[in-house]
């Protein structure tokens, strides 16, 4: 099983490759990585995700030159992502702060400043654009009115943003915070954007399971892994069968694009 495990990576980088430009072409994508041994070495897997493709890369490390080397340091798109300093090094991206990981941060901060009003008024800011966006997606609000409610999340919570830094004691976490809310309302100008990275933390999950049982051996390993995984989830994604993909890797003469996984242009 290992030996042909081996041999359809052999034949499957062109579809890899293919994979890999596809997401560099998507106007969103979401990235997300986790800890990942090989060799019982710490390495990290990272995950990127669109609506059609999910990509693995494991990796030397977790900063930007490695999310670069899959997305490409130029990328143009809309980053849909949590507060991990490197995504910001993609300048030319629009970039969508995770919703879920800004309420996440809204709560430690009630922890650690109990007594600051601002901080359930910016939970309340977030959680009323999430209500807005299920409005405007079950057709319950014009484009108009979306339009009018947007305008005014965004300029609540500038205000509050920029008056919790009077807060004594607060300037630090608020300030972070305030860098992180950059983009988090994209999704409301553009309605194929996600309000959450939950696209790169579901493909990370079975990784995750799979990592409490085993982990990559060699370098070998880990680059089966990362191109059959990238495969078979895509494949997935699109609702392909993933036996007609195999099929037609491990017939192939040579390295091929699987005919059954033909990336759309």
């Amino acid at each position: 099983m290992t030996h042909a495990l081996h041999r359809a990576a052999r034949q499957a980088p062109p579809t890899y490759d293919a994979l890999r430009a596809a997401i560099r072409a998507s106007p969103v994508v979401s990235p997300d990585e986790t800890s990942w041994k090989v060799g019982g070495h710490l390495q990290w897997l990272w995950a990127f995700a669109t609506p059609s493709e999910i990509l693995y890369a494991i990796q030397a490390g977790r900063g930007f030159p490695q999310a670069a080397a899959i997305l490409a340091a130029d990328y143009e798109g809309v980053l849909v992502r949590d507060g991990w300093a490197p995504y910001r090094h993609f300048a030319d991206a629009a970039h969508q702060t995770c919703l879920a990981h800004l309420l996440r941060r809204s709560r430690e901060l009630a922890s650690d400043h109990p007594r600051a009003a601002w901080r359930a008024r910016i939970t309340d800011v977030l959680q009323r654009a999430l209500a807005v966006r299920d409005r405007r997606n079950a057709g319950a609000i014009t484009p108009h009115g979306a339009a009018i409610a947007r305008g005014r999340l965004v300029n609540q919570l500038a205000d509050l943003v920029n008056g919790s830094r009077a807060h004594t004691g607060v300037p630090t976490r608020c300030g972070a915070s305030g860098r992180r809310v950059a983009g988090p309302f994209g999704f409301l100008f553009d309605p194929s954007v996600d309000a959450t990275n939950w696209r790169a933390e579901q493909a990370l999950r079975p990784a995750v399971a799979n990592r409490k049982v085993s982990d990559n051996r060699s370098a070998r390993g880990a680059a089966t892994q990362q191109t059959l995984a990238s495969v078979v989830h895509t494949a997935r994604l699109r609702r392909v069968d993933t036996r007609d993909v195999f099929v037609d890797l491990l017939r192939a003469r040579q390295p091929i694009i699987s005919p059954a996984l033909t990336v759309p242009q």
